[in-house]
């Protein structure tokens, strides 16, 4: 097998080359992220040989809200909850992401402090590249900029979608939207649907609603079998049905 190719960089490049394997198995992770959208392979390799792996345990602090954000993240394998702490100190789950989505994605990529915390929900893998790495692979690769620009815009959208959700829709369809939104995300596909692994006070959060009015709606949904709501996670038996969950008049 041919040896990989080193590849320039400035400053923040890591001293040791992942093997041809390696760099595929970034590059093909890397070729399906809003990340990497319109690059060439070469580009997209380039780009994984200047990536650092990092793992973090269940529970772990990926960074945390105030802090000066340092690099640039996506997940490999696993989950991230991103949290805020609002003025009395209590924690607000603002959503979760999964493989392929890009965390610490700022409108500077130097200077700003992090808004918001993120923490890993599960064993979590990663890709990450230092400010000073990203900032060498900007000048090789202008793209990644409007890329992330476009991840921006995109988080703008769907935080504007879900402001609106709230503001008009019912909690029923409020919350069949996170569902399948969250699916997207986190889900896991197993033999009987798609897992949400998120407990029913985490969705009371993320849809603005008790956790009472949560129970309520997942046990009438259980009932007509095409959800099914466990202690730390929500089973979408049939996310086709759950599209129209919530438009009774």
């Amino acid at each position: 097998m041919a040896s990989p190719k080193v590849y320039p960089i400035r400053a923040g490049q890591p001293a040791l080359v992942p093997s041809a394997s390696v760099l595929e198995e970034r590059a093909g992770l890397l070729a399906d992220s809003q990340l990497c959208a319109g690059l060439s392979h070469d580009d997209i390799l380039k780009i994984a040989s200047c990536a650092r792996p990092k793992s973090f345990a269940r529970d772990e602090s990926v960074f945390m809200q105030g802090q000066p954000s340092r690099c640039l993240l996506l997940i490999r394998t696993g989950s991230v909850k991103i949290t805020q702490i609002s003025s009395s100190g209590n924690e607000v789950i603002l959503w979760m992401y999964g493989k392929g989505n890009v965390l610490g994605v700022l409108s500077e990529t130097t200077g700003s402090m992090h808004p918001s915390s993120a923490r890993a929900m599960e064993a979590t893998t990663a890709l990450v590249w230092d400010c000073a790495t990203l900032q060498g692979l900007m000048e090789i690769c202008p793209r990644i900029r409007q890329n992330l620009s476009q991840v921006l815009m995109t988080r703008l959208h769907e935080l504007e979608e879900r402001f609106r959700e709230v503001a008009t829709e019912k909690v029923p369809r409020r919350l069949a939207l996170a569902l399948l939104r969250l699916s997207k995300h986190v889900g896991k596909k197993v033999h009987e649907g798609i897992e949400v692994s998120l407990s029913r006070e985490e969705l009371a959060q993320m849809t603005g609603t008790t956790l009472f009015t949560i129970s309520r709606i997942l046990s009438q949904w259980s009932r007509e079998d095409f959800v099914t709501s466990r202690r730390e996670s929500v089973l979408l038996r049939d996310p086709g049905r759950l599209q129209f969950a919530g438009c009774e008049a």
